[in-house]
């Protein structure tokens, strides 16, 4: 695994798409000296609220963690994302998410089958649209999943002036990691993370897709949103200890994320959370998750001193790294963090 000498990642913001004005926060965002900001997807769509971003703002990169991709046909994609690259004068990241079968199917009504390759192939459609763009070629691209062979003048922007947005694509498993490593211009972490699996699973299964493929590791972002427990006062701390606390029991429920904990010698532990989750037991999930579990997964301290924390646990192992910010106050917590942060922006490497 190739591990980085200094610390240079940059520190950016995550924040709830749906609190306030999407415009001003993007630029209070910037001028406290973030590098970027991302959005998730839940009750918003983040591409057309990074489109309003893109106006209040200059020099921020603006991302998307994460678009829900199998929830749209690689086109809509293209098409939206194209635009918000444009609007943003080349700032856009286009982070791009499986979500999991139940939403895929019973959400959003569309089909599910083999996350990892259907990734894959999502990505080259999305690469052969915007090169059919670029080099007014005729669009041909055949796969198992996706087919697009239709492109007509009328339908066809043209070339973008700023390029295509760098595409990342979100993983916490093996395959889907690889498939960011074969495909992407980057790997978004899961929050569900600690930095031993991100060192022991993720990074070697990364270079060795990237390895395969041909590309060098100088090309590809690696991009952490770690869980924080932090706040202003040790009551403010704990009390985010506890929300943690939940978000671990959620998703060390899922299946999907049981490699996590089985790699730190958690026995159990997910087949116990994700029996009571069929069991509807919420309450008591939290219960099952030892103080040992929060610190190994979450930044914990005042936010002082979070930001310190946030460079010496990720500094060394990320490109890019996310502070939480869920409200208007949690923002307001970390304006401050890229004065105490010891990496430096994209900007400045």
């Amino acid at each position: 695994m190739t591990t980085k000498t200094e610390t240079t990642a940059s520190l950016d913001v995550a924040i709830d798409p749906g609190m306030g004005s999407v415009g001003q926060i993007a630029a209070d965002v910037e001028r406290s000296g973030f590098g970027g900001m991302f959005l998730g997807e839940t009750c918003h769509d983040p591409l057309l609220l990074l489109a309003a971003a893109s106006q209040t703002t200059s020099t921020l990169r603006l991302g998307t963690s994460i678009y829900v991709a199998f929830a749209r046909s690689p086109m809509v994609t293209a098409i939206a994302a194209n635009d918000v690259q444009a609007l943003s004068a080349g700032r856009l990241t286009l982070g791009l998410g499986s979500q999991i079968k139940p939403h895929i199917t019973r959400r959003f009504s569309m089909p599910w089958s083999q996350p990892a390759a259907r990734m894959r192939e999502y990505v080259l459609a999305l690469r052969a649209i915007w090169a059919s763009w670029e080099n007014s070629a005729p669009l041909r691209f055949e796969g198992e999943f996706y087919t697009h062979s239709l492109m007509t003048p009328m339908f066809d922007p043209g070339p973008n002036p700023y390029g295509n947005p760098p595409v990342i694509v979100a993983g916490v498993g093996e395959h889907m990691t690889r498939v960011a490593g074969e495909v992407a211009d980057g790997l978004l972490v899961h929050s569900f993370v600690t930095k031993r699996y991100l060192q022991e699973v993720l990074l070697p299964n990364v270079e060795g897709a990237l390895a395969a493929a041909g590309r060098s590791r100088a090309q590809f972002e690696v991009i952490v949103s770690p869980m924080f427990a932090t706040g202003s006062t040790d009551e403010e701390v704990a009390e985010a200890r506890e929300f943690v606390r939940g978000q671990i029991a959620f998703y060390g429920s899922t299946p999907a994320y049981q490699g996590v904990l089985d790699l730190h010698g958690w026995a159990g532990l997910h087949e116990d959370l994700y029996r009571s989750s069929k069991q509807g037991d919420w309450a008591q999930m939290p219960l099952m998750v030892s103080d040992e579990v929060v610190d190994e997964f979450a930044v914990s301290a005042p936010v002082e001193r979070a930001a310190a924390e946030v460079d010496r646990r990720w500094g060394l192992v990320a490109d890019r790294i996310s502070v939480t910010a869920a409200t208007d106050a949690a923002l307001s917590a970390w304006r401050d963090a890229p004065k105490f942060y010891g990496g430096r922006s994209k900007s400045d490497k």
